[in-house]
């Protein structure tokens, strides 16, 4: 399942451009910044890391998701409180990932914040509750 991720990740970074290419470092796994987010998601195949950097990418994201859902999924006094409403049929945790780098190069000004902060910016643009 794994290798079917890596090589829909490859084929999606061929058709999205400026998406292969990034370089990870030590700091990116750190995720202390959505640039290292970014890093991690958009790591070009021939990097020595790529692997653990999507799984990495793809857990962390998924994981605030998880989290996110956890704790929004009932409706409080003030009506419905949740800003992501996934489509159906939910995107693929690399088609996530690939419009999450778009979406982040398309907004620099994000890029010094937390990672979740920006995921969940991109995300309730993305998917709003309507």
């Amino acid at each position: 399942m794994f290798r079917k991720s890596i090589r829909s990740l490859v084929l999606v970074s061929l058709f999205v451009p400026g998406l292969a290419g990034a370089a990870v470092t030590d700091d990116d796994f750190v995720l202390a910044t959505t640039q290292n987010l970014v890093n991690l998601c958009s790591v070009s195949p021939s990097d020595p890391r790529a692997k653990e950097a999507i799984q990495m990418c793809e857990g962390y994201m998924l994981g605030a998701y998880h989290f996110y859902l956890a704790t929004n999924t009932s409706k409080g006094d003030r009506g419905d409180m949740r800003l992501v409403c996934m489509p159906n049929p939910t995107p693929s945790r690399n088609e996530v990932a690939a419009m999450f780098v778009e979406w982040a190069k398309a907004n620099p000004q994000y890029m010094k914040e937390a990672p979740v902060d920006s995921e969940f910016r991109f995300m309730s643009a993305k998917w709003p509750c309507k």
